[in-house]
């Protein structure tokens, strides 16, 4: 059981005390994150409650850790918050742990070690039916003004397969650094020797 002077916040979903330097969970998703929600969540279960809810079409759980009581009672000073004079516990303002990286997991040396994915979303959509990618005019247009040879058609498989193998690696390279768009330089590995 966790006293009263030892609870950080409650899950949103559950209300379970989250206490303080506990794990937690936090959710992916930017509108989730901002001081005025503040969701943080005991449990992954808690966190998948949550997503139907909330309508994400893309997000996954980040774990987090709470604050000691002294980095809270600084944040709140620093807020304005401070002590709640009725029942002598931290003021439940809505605020997430620090926001600047939320999707960095900090281990038992309060230093960040890497970002770490928790959980995908459990309602991902079905995987998109395996069309080509390319358009097969232009390829077999540029291949034969090029070279003066001809395209197969099972060449435009095999092209639309390696597109989404690269697509893959972008947007992994992406959700990495925390963004939910992928950008030219996501496809900066194609570069390397």
């Amino acid at each position: 059981m966790v006293s009263d002077a030892d609870i950080w916040k409650r899950c949103s979903t559950c209300k379970t005390p989250i206490a303080f330097t506990a794990t937690y969970y936090v959710c992916s998703v930017s509108t989730c994150t901002r001081k005025r929600s503040g969701f943080a969540f005991c449990s992954v279960d808690c966190w998948e409650a949550h997503v139907p809810m909330m309508r994400h079409r893309e997000a996954w759980a980040v774990e987090e850790t709470a604050p000691t009581k002294a980095q809270w009672a600084a944040e709140q000073a620093a807020e304005g918050g401070g002590e709640s004079k009725a029942k002598g516990e931290p003021a439940r303002t809505p605020t997430a742990a620090p926001a600047p990286a939320p999707s960095v997991v900090r281990r038992s040396g309060g230093e960040a070690e890497g970002r770490r994915i928790t959980v995908p979303s459990a309602a991902a959509a079905p995987a998109p039916p395996k069309e080509i990618l390319v358009v097969a005019s232009r390829l077999k247009d540029y291949i034969r003004q090029r070279y003066g040879m001809n395209t197969s058609d099972a060449v435009l498989e095999v092209l639309s397969d390696q597109l989404r193998k690269l697509c893959d690696r972008a947007v992994l390279h992406s959700r990495d650094a925390g963004r939910k768009t992928v950008l030219d330089r996501d496809f900066d590995f194609l570069n390397e020797p």
